[in-house]
């Protein structure tokens, strides 16, 4: 569950992004790595369905609000019950920010919308 719900909250992260940007958090998460583990947050934040990576890349970044953002991951993702959506995304943004660094932390947070910027640079 924890992967699925993090690959979610990384899809709905990326949406908001520029392709640039989300790249480069990419490379970002994966200095280090010599061997691509599945669980390892760098091969989460790709995206496994290809027509989403593809269509990620020539689109512009999508505009919405934070209710947007909960809506899509507590949908998409399958949150358990009695969970709430806010808590599964500020755990998946806590164990990301451990692997950013301070610059593209802040620059993660230009994109995040309202309420969602908020539990970002609480995390």
């Amino acid at each position: 569950d924890a992967r699925d719900i993090s690959v979610i909250v990384f899809r709905t992260m990326r949406d908001l992004m520029t392709t640039e940007a989300s790249n480069q958090v990419a490379s970002d998460l994966n200095s280090g790595s010599e061997k691509p583990d599945p669980e390892e947050i760098a091969e989460l934040w790709k995206d496994n369905n290809p027509l989403v990576a593809f269509l990620s890349k020539i689109r512009p970044p999508l505009i919405f609000d934070g209710d947007t953002f909960i809506f899509r991951v507590n949908q998409e993702s399958g949150v358990p019950k009695g969970v709430a959506p806010e808590t599964v995304i500020k755990a998946v943004f806590s164990a990301t920010k451990e692997e950013l660094s301070p610059e593209r932390i802040q620059e993660i947070a230009s994109f995040m919308p309202d309420k969602v910027k908020v539990m970002w640079n609480e995390a």
